[in-house]
């Protein structure tokens, strides 16, 4: 794997071509982007299973879990990059791919690519590998490969998403359920509350659910309030206390045990790994 590095060794932008780099579960404290330039299979990403065939972009934020099942060989690169390196919020006038490519429990973590797009983002790879290569390699110049690989990113990920709105796919129960989700994940955290409010039977909520999002109503729950600590985690100076209280836990140790079963770390260790990020510090 070819890496820039912090002072503590700490990958801050790696780039890896190795084809079996993401076969067994793993978290990284990184945002990882895999490029499938050949080959299908299911990308597992915590709770979600998203079946692809590239050539395709698959997305995922810091520690969460992640894995790739494939039935036969894929061809594919392994881009990283730490927010130290990179703050996607802090840049997000020039890149709005927070809550688009990363940080969104509601549309797939992917980008399909047509043969022509493909080819760019190869290319950019193949000139980012390049310039690792070079001895005393310009960051500023790798920022800027990185950027532009984000922007082409999230730029055909809106263009594809508007071309999809077919009102034959659109399930409008299941959008209502987003809306209510983002709403009351406070203090809604039982399916059978939003089956209520949708005025549907639980079975019949969890199955169109599911189909719709590709997880259970439960895995969305929880993924919406882990979504939003994470959120504090870095980019806030809050304490973990105080973060705790915002999202209305009882304490901070329940708290912590509740972020640990779904991540596997605690909340001081995800701010450890994944840092706070320049934003917690800018006038509000």
């Amino acid at each position: 794997m070819k890496r820039i590095c912090s002072s503590s060794n700490e990958t801050l932008l790696g780039l890896d071509t190795g084809e079996d780099c993401l076969a067994k579960p793993v978290q990284y404290a990184e945002y990882t982007i895999v490029f499938v330039e050949e080959g299908e299979g299911i990308f597992h990403a915590d709770f979600g299973a998203f079946p692809f065939k590239g050539p395709v972009l698959l997305f995922s934020t810091p520690l969460q879990m992640i894995y790739i099942e494939q039935p036969g060989p894929c061809k594919l690169a392994m881009l990283q990059f730490h927010s130290d390196f990179y703050c996607i919020e802090y840049h997000k006038a020039q890149v709005a791919c927070n809550g688009l490519l990363f940080n969104n429990i509601y549309i797939e973590p992917s980008v399909k690519l047509n043969d022509r797009e493909a080819r760019i983002f190869k290319n950019l790879l193949d000139e980012l590998a390049e310039e690792f290569d070079v001895s005393g390699c310009d960051e500023i110049v790798m920022r800027g490969y990185l950027q532009l690989f984000l922007a082409k990113s999230s730029s055909i990920k809106t263009r594809s998403a508007a071309n999809m709105l077919n009102p034959e796919e659109r399930d409008e129960q299941m959008e209502e359920f987003r809306r209510l989700l983002d709403q009351h994940y406070l203090t809604l955290h039982k399916p059978a509350d939003y089956a209520e409010l949708l005025a549907m039977s639980s079975n019949n909520f969890t199955k169109r659910c599911t189909k719709y999002f590709k997880k259970s109503p439960s895995a969305m729950i929880q993924e919406r309030l882990i979504l939003e600590a994470k959120r504090q985690l870095h980019l806030t100076r809050r304490s973990i206390k105080e973060i705790a209280y915002s999202l209305q836990f009882s304490d901070e140790f329940y708290f912590s045990r509740f972020f640990k079963k779904f991540t596997r770390v605690s909340p001081q260790t995800f701010r450890q790994q994944t840092g706070i990020s320049i934003v917690a510090d800018l006038p509000q």
